[in-house]
């Protein structure tokens, strides 16, 4: 988009906040960019650039806006429905794979040479992933600055800085502001969190209903895993340093969000995964735009826009949570889940206590890794013969490395090793594939409450007839999900009282 400069413009002088995350505006005169919802008084055209990331208006010389924040807007939508390997790269830079692996290990994840990986995210985003990688790490950076009570040198290694000197060069460079000066900015009156423990605010572009989210996730908790309690929904979360335990609660323009980690160096990639749950990245004003114009799906998005697909931290966790709810009630999934949580699951201790602004928890474990279930006994699962295999096949299948439904994987090649597992049909397959792998397309014409909601709606409600007409939903049949379960009465389509 930031090449159609007509568009790009009008958007910045309308501030209109639609736009940000996917464009910025540098400004040549004062060496800044921007969000295009910046509330100053908008350049004249001739000084504006414009970028497709925030990477490249740091690579170009240009520092981050101190009043409007640019690196603080809700991700691009774009890498959320697209399934090329540009997209893939972008979600696994999120994801901290850069940090952990470096380049190299970002191409051996899609399967490219670093040259063409370099490549591809230079045409279309005017950055490499070490640049991009980067910036992620700014913004984790002015994060802990202004969030925590931690020791600038603590920061800088759990932002994934290699030195204190890179830290301090990179602050300096973007925001125009020593590290030290950026917490002095929020400090006064705002005392700071404690180690380890962090508030945030997740931004998201409006409309979002909260309903059908909190209310799914709710409805599907865990025992042990994950809770609604006090008006949030927590969960405790599988990282790649520790563990962690987060805290979300909805609010009219943001998501208030509270973290508590076991090592800091986790925080991006929590986030990450936080808003990847959440769907908060979308695009709610193209989706809700398109099914608008299906006569039988207009009146469900004027009556509650912004619907988002409830998704997953932790996509090999759904997959077998998704195996496990084939043919059963969501509560009947509830108990075979919570009883694999506590015969397999890591004990962790709920670290919000009433000191922290959080009731005493009922946090207890995290959900067991795919290798801790492959040392399972298919006999102790209380299902069809049947059905343990596919469990004990999927599980073997996820340790192996054989299936792939990370933040970088292939759809497609995933989709196919899903079907080719015994026991897992098309239902399953697309479920995974709309919750675990974020497939905005995704559809599942075959679920009972969706032939039932076609089927008071007057749609047709076969499976074959109804994905023939949910052609016309496409890409964004995931969202159209949503909706049609918007109209049965189920607890996952009702945020939960606080």
């Amino acid at each position: 988009m930031h090449e159609d400069v007509e568009r790009c413009v009008r958007a910045v002088r309308s501030k209109d906040a639609r736009f940000d995350g996917w464009f910025y505006t540098a400004v040549v005169t004062t060496g800044i960019y921007c969000r295009p919802s910046c509330p100053v008084v908008p350049p004249k055209p001739r000084n504006m650039r414009f970028f497709p990331s925030a990477a490249a208006a740091q690579q170009a010389g240009f520092r981050a806006c101190k009043r409007c924040r640019p690196d603080a807007s809700p991700g691009s939508p774009e890498w959320n429905h697209r399934a090329d390997v540009v997209a893939r790269a972008m979600r696994l830079i999120a994801d901290g794979v850069v940090d952990r692996d470096g380049v190299p290990g970002l191409a051996a994840r899609l399967g490219y040479s670093t040259r063409q990986i370099e490549r591809q995210l230079r045409a279309e985003l005017g950055a490499g992933p070490l640049a991009l990688a980067r910036a992620q790490r700014a913004q984790t950076a002015r994060l802990l600055i202004e969030t925590s009570a931690l020791p600038m040198s603590d920061i800088a290694f759990a932002a994934g800085f290699a030195s204190i000197r890179a830290f301090n060069e990179t602050v300096r460079e973007i925001f125009a502001l020593t590290p030290t000066q950026l917490r002095d900015r929020v400090a006064r009156g705002h005392p700071a969190a404690g180690s380890g423990t962090l508030s945030l605010r997740l931004p998201f572009r409006a409309p979002l209903c909260p309903d059908n989210l909190f209310g799914h996730l709710a409805a599907t908790a865990v025992p042990g895993v994950e809770e609604w309690r006090d008006g949030a929904y927590r969960r405790t979360l599988r990282l790649p340093h520790g563990h962690a335990v987060v805290a979300l609660r909805p609010r009219p323009d943001h998501v208030a969000c509270s973290l508590a980690l076991t090592d800091l160096r986790d925080l991006t990639i929590a986030i990450s995964r936080c808003r990847r749950m959440l769907d908060l990245d979308a695009d709610p004003v193209a989706v809700d735009g398109l099914l608008r114009a299906d006569p039988v799906l207009a009146p469900l998005v004027d009556k509650s826009p912004g619907r988002r697909v409830p998704r997953t931290t932790d996509p090999e966790e759904f997959a077998v949570r998704a195996v496990f709810g084939q043919q059963v009630s969501t509560a009947a999934a509830r108990t075979h889940a919570a009883r694999l949580v506590a015969a397999h699951g890591e004990q962790i201790t709920d670290p919000f206590a009433p000191a922290g602004g959080f009731p005493a928890g009922g946090l207890t474990h995290l959900f067991p890794s795919p290798a801790a279930l492959a040392e399972l006994d298919p006999a102790a699962l209380a299902f069809p013969q049947a059905r343990r295999t596919t469990i004990t096949t999927l599980v073997a299948a996820l340790a192996a490395g054989e299936i792939d439904l990370g933040a970088g994987s292939d759809w497609g090649e995933a989709r196919a090793r899903l079907s080719a597992l015994p026991g897992i049909g098309p239902w399953t397959v697309e479920t995974i594939a709309m919750r675990a792998l974020g497939d905005p397309d995704a559809f599942t014409p075959t679920d009972l409450g969706i032939r039932g909601a076609a089927r008071e709606l007057d749609l047709p409600h076969t499976p074959a007839a109804l994905t023939g007409r949910a052609a016309a939903w496409r890409p964004w049949r995931a969202y159209a999900v949503q909706y049609l379960w918007a109209t049965l009465d189920h607890a996952i389509n009702r945020l939960p009282a606080a």
